[in-house]
């Protein structure tokens, strides 16, 4: 069943799922709705959902979200809209589900904020704000203007002998070129570093120091502005966490429950009936955890005209296996889940599924 999960959350959810006597009819009726839905309109999508709430709590009280953290916000804004908009394409069925698909809040608004201003984990957009636009412009027009000038250094033929290659670099924030150590002092300007062979220094010439020093100061606005922005952001994402935490608990609790009705289409499980008179009925009952082409359906019957069950045979029989069908079967239909038997069979829900198995000397 967590193999089925589309997400983490549900996976340990559907791993710490525990067999409830008194739950079991809505459960299954759960399962059985959301098989009947993906029949009809296939599964909705699960796949974005990431626990996005200790990032929501900070920005809730004032931190500042990394691009990387908004951008999974908006992923999982994106999955809880996606859930919506399935669900509306099914209109006219109703479920027992509808109430928690209802519950789940889009937010269209936030997820675009964020989509249009973060582009990855490392990159702003220049249009998060007004602001960074210009500032990125000028970077632009200041970077040109500096490289201009080392562009002509390195065509030129008075400087080219002086170079190890006739290319513009960066170090350190800045354009420089690489020049040949015993030709230092022939190129007037600022060393900023030397290769690890101590033959090259790179060079900012002074005719490129302005240039690269106004670029400087337009990265340190720049920095300011992202901050700005993602401050801006995050408190947004805080204004509404307490709204996507819950829709984001519903969706997962929804997920767990179309990994339910995903198994039973796997098992090519059906619903069993339920009574609490210990009555069990299986047809054609097929141990869950067998490869379902070597497993060998069974028929049993327990409760009707008597209640104890004694099963006999040579080793290797399929004794254990009968008994533990059983036994799975009961405690998985007091799970919620469809039991891979026929159509017809029959489970009681029990307080307690004892088992002894091994040799009584």
């Amino acid at each position: 069943l967590a193999e089925q999960a589309a997400c983490e959350d549900a996976a340990q959810a559907a791993l710490q799922l525990e067999p409830s006597p008194s739950d079991a009819e809505r459960l299954l009726q759960e399962t059985d709705d959301a098989f009947g839905l993906m029949a009809r309109f296939g599964s909705p999508s699960f796949g974005g959902l990431t626990n996005v709430t200790d990032s929501l709590h900070r920005a809730q009280a004032g931190g500042m979200l990394t691009m990387a953290e908004l951008l999974k916000i908006a992923s999982v804004l994106r999955t809880l809209r996606g859930i919506k908009e399935w669900r509306d394409k099914c209109e006219g069925v109703k479920t027992c589900l509808d109430e928690r698909f209802s519950l789940i809040t889009a937010n269209p608004y936030l997820e675009n904020q964020i989509s249009e201003a973060i582009l990855s984990e490392e990159e702003m957009a220049d249009n998060a704000s007004p602001a960074l636009a210009e500032i990125r412009r000028k970077i632009r027009q200041s970077s040109a203007r500096a490289r201009e000038v080392l562009d002509r250094m390195i065509h030129s033929a008075t400087y080219q002998k002086y170079l190890q290659e006739p290319i513009v670099t960066i170090r350190e924030g800045r354009f420089v070129v690489p020049v040949k150590a015993e030709y230092r002092s022939e190129i007037p300007g600022l060393v900023h570093d030397t290769s690890a062979s101590g033959s090259t220094v790179f060079i900012e010439p002074m005719g490129a120091v302005e240039a690269n020093n106004r670029v400087k100061e337009l990265l340190s606005q720049e920095k300011k502005e992202m901050e700005r922005v993602l401050y801006a952001l995050s408190a947004e994402a805080g204004n509404f966490a307490d709204t996507i935490v819950r829709s984001y608990g519903l969706a997962v609790s929804l997920s767990v429950v179309f990994a339910k009705a995903s198994l039973a289409y796997r098992m090519k499980a059906t619903r069993p009936k339920l009574n609490d008179k210990g009555r069990i009925v299986l047809h054609r009952a097929r141990h869950p955890l067998i490869d379902k082409d070597k497993v060998v359906p069974t028929d049993i019957e327990l409760g009707t005209t008597f209640d104890t069950l004694v099963i006999t045979g040579p080793n290797t029989g399929g004794k254990t296996v009968s008994l533990k069908t059983v036994g799975l079967l009961t405690l998985m239909a007091m799970c919620g889940l469809m039991i891979p038997a026929a159509e017809g069979s029959e489970l009681s829900v029990f307080t307690q599924v004892l088992a002894a198995i091994g040799r009584a000397e």
